[in-house]
């Protein structure tokens, strides 16, 4: 029944929606066919998959850009703990190198020290230096040995480069010495060369020292070494003492002044040598115990005392 205003469906609109459907099926029959025939489908799907990989590449740069950040700040945070720890490293073995290095200047130091007394017949105590005067008008320094240690008044002061001084007053634990450039300092003195003798005094100045009252016909010279000369008995002959490096006349013309420059090491240096000669019996040491005995030979000896006393016992019983 059709009513006004609403028309009646006429036939030529269902068949016009079914036939693209009927279309589709025949299309798809025939594909199926043909890929069942001669794998057309497999084909295409491999070209289809060559032309999707840039998409498919373009869809995981953002996840393989997520994974590549992270590694770099994982290997960057692996760096900085190396590269700290190489540090610290690096701070722990330089720290080393230094104790090594001042060990093996202390090492050069004691070796200088002992190498001047080579070739005397001496005694040597090592000394080291806690407090120094250098002031013009009193040049001293303070050790630290005193009479504990058999340091002694008078005893003669060396350091690598020659002679120092003296000891001239001495504590229990401290001791004093006397500079060779102070100027109530005096020490005898010999020309190397020529074997001229003479009295080496003070200035007040750690780089000179002076020798008056020397002879016109004295041999001395501008070069020429000063040693200890021995005599009094203070200090060991043999020792230098310093250079020449200049000689004029005094003010009277009659005698001749020389200047020389001290061959110790007046302001460097932390420790010294005491020295004596050996047969004023100074820091001998103590005498040396006697070597140990085995235990076998222990037990030997007193096998052998036990059957003494036994032997003498029955001597007695007898008698």
């Amino acid at each position: 029944m059709a009513y006004p205003g609403n028309p009646a469906p006429r036939l030529t609109d269902g068949a016009g929606s079914t036939l693209p459907l009927l279309a589709y099926l025949a299309i798809a029959t025939v594909l199926m066919v043909a890929d069942l025939r001669g794998g057309f489908a497999a084909q295409a799907r491999v070209h289809l998959s060559a032309l999707a990989e840039p998409v498919w590449w373009l869809a995981a740069a953002p996840g393989r850009l997520i994974d590549g950040a992270g590694e770099m700040f994982t290997s960057r945070a692996s760096l900085q703990d190396d590269n700290d720890r190489l540090r610290r490293e690096l701070q722990v073995n330089a720290s080393r190198l230094h104790r090594l290095l001042a060990v093996a200047e202390e090492n050069q130091r004691l070796r200088e020290l002992l190498g001047g007394t080579r070739g005397f017949r001496l005694n040597a105590q090592l000394a080291g230096i806690i407090d120094v005067d250098l002031d013009p008008s009193r040049q001293r320094i303070v050790l630290d040995a005193g009479s504990n240690d058999d340091v002694r008044v008078g005893q003669a002061m060396i350091d690598a480069g020659g002679v120092l001084g003296q000891v001239i007053e001495v504590t229990p634990r401290h001791s004093t010495a006397l500079l060779l450039t102070d100027p109530e300092h005096a020490v005898p003195v010999q020309v190397a060369r020529t074997g001229l003798r003479a009295i080496a005094y003070g200035t007040g100045r750690t780089d000179m020292l002076r020798l008056p009252s020397i002879p016109q016909s004295g041999d001395i010279r501008v070069g020429d070494r000063l040693v200890t000369s021995g005599i009094g008995g203070r200090f060991p002959a043999g020792f230098p003492v310093g250079v020449v490096e200049s000689v004029k006349p005094d003010e009277t013309q009659l005698f001749v002044v020389a200047e020389a420059r001290p061959s110790a090491r007046l302001d460097r240096g932390v420790e010294v040598l005491l020295v004596s000669n050996i047969a004023d019996g100074v820091n001998a040491g103590p005498p040396l115990p006697p070597p140990p005995v085995p235990e076998q030979e222990n037990e030997q000896a007193a096998g052998d005392a036990a059957a003494t006393d036994a032997g003498a016992a029955a001597a007695g019983e007898t008698e």
